[in-house]
């Protein structure tokens, strides 16, 4: 399948403002690019890259006074297979995980594991281990939280998406990253793009936020929103939490004024006769 995918984010900025942005598509899936995933802006700005320590491509520039439109339009070719499917996908205990993993099962700005440990065992403590587990705490995330694009802010936390109930996917998301790391999985936030494609269109398009979970030597898709397994996931970055993918950082006042994502099926093209 091929996914026609990009954006365009636009900002008002008094002042000259410099900005970190996570917008180009992951390390992982450079090969599939049939198009080059070029930060556009306007006006023409500098635009330098560099990998951060999760494998995420980050583009800083120097926004001027003024409007600025950052957009990227391109083409990705995926398999169009939905989520794999693993359910005897073991739970490693914590002594026998690689090194690289560990920091994966600690708190983090937005995973607080030390305020949400206790409610994470009295809930999920009696049931099987591995991927039973996630799948439990993965339903119970998706039952418990009403998603409301009105409830969202960015300072709500997984502890605050479950005692308030409401939130959007990183919500969903966040929440189920602190259950797994309290119960000793390894697991890691995940942004990028998930269009409504073989599944009804449901509202705007958005980017998504789903997890990995670390299972039997690998790593793993769930996604607490959806609870189902979806096609056409195209990663950007992935992290502890949304800190470390944020779209954007702004150091100093941009006011944002335009917001759209694209992810649709594209045609194949018609080879002339």
């Amino acid at each position: 399948m091929r996914i026609h995918t990009g954006f365009e984010i636009v900002y008002d900025c008094p002042a000259p403002v410099p900005m970190l942005l996570t917008l180009s598509v992951h390390t992982s899936r450079r090969d599939d690019l049939e198009t080059p995933d070029w930060l556009r802006t306007d006006p023409p700005l500098d635009v330098r890259q560099y990998l951060d320590g999760y494998g995420n491509i980050c583009s800083r520039v120097m926004a001027p006074a003024g409007r600025l439109t950052l957009s990227a339009d391109f083409i990705i070719r995926d398999s169009g297979l939905i989520d794999e499917y693993v359910p005897d996908a073991v739970q490693h205990p914590v002594h026998e995980l690689p090194d690289e993993v560990l920091l994966y099962l600690l708190g983090s700005r937005y995973c607080e594991t030390d305020r949400l440990s206790e409610i994470a065992w009295s809930l999920f403590g009696a049931g099987p281990p591995g991927w039973p587990l996630v799948q439990a705490i993965t339903d119970y995330v998706h039952n418990h939280i009403k998603f409301n694009y009105a409830d969202a802010r960015p300072d709500k936390t997984a502890y605050d998406a479950w005692r308030e109930g409401t939130g959007v996917c990183r919500d969903y998301a966040h929440l189920a990253v602190a259950f797994c790391r309290c119960m000793n999985i390894p697991a890691r936030y995940c942004t990028g793009y998930m269009g409504d494609i073989g599944v009804p269109v449901v509202g705007v398009m958005d980017f998504s936020a789903w997890f990995e979970v670390y299972l039997g030597g690998r790593w793993h898709t769930f996604d607490a929103r959806s609870n189902m397994p979806r096609m056409a996931r195209v990663l950007i970055a992935r992290g502890r939490d949304a800190v470390d993918v944020a779209i954007a950082n702004t150091f100093g006042t941009a006011r944002l004024v335009k917001f759209e994502v694209t992810s649709v099926e594209a045609a194949y093209a018609i080879e002339p006769a």
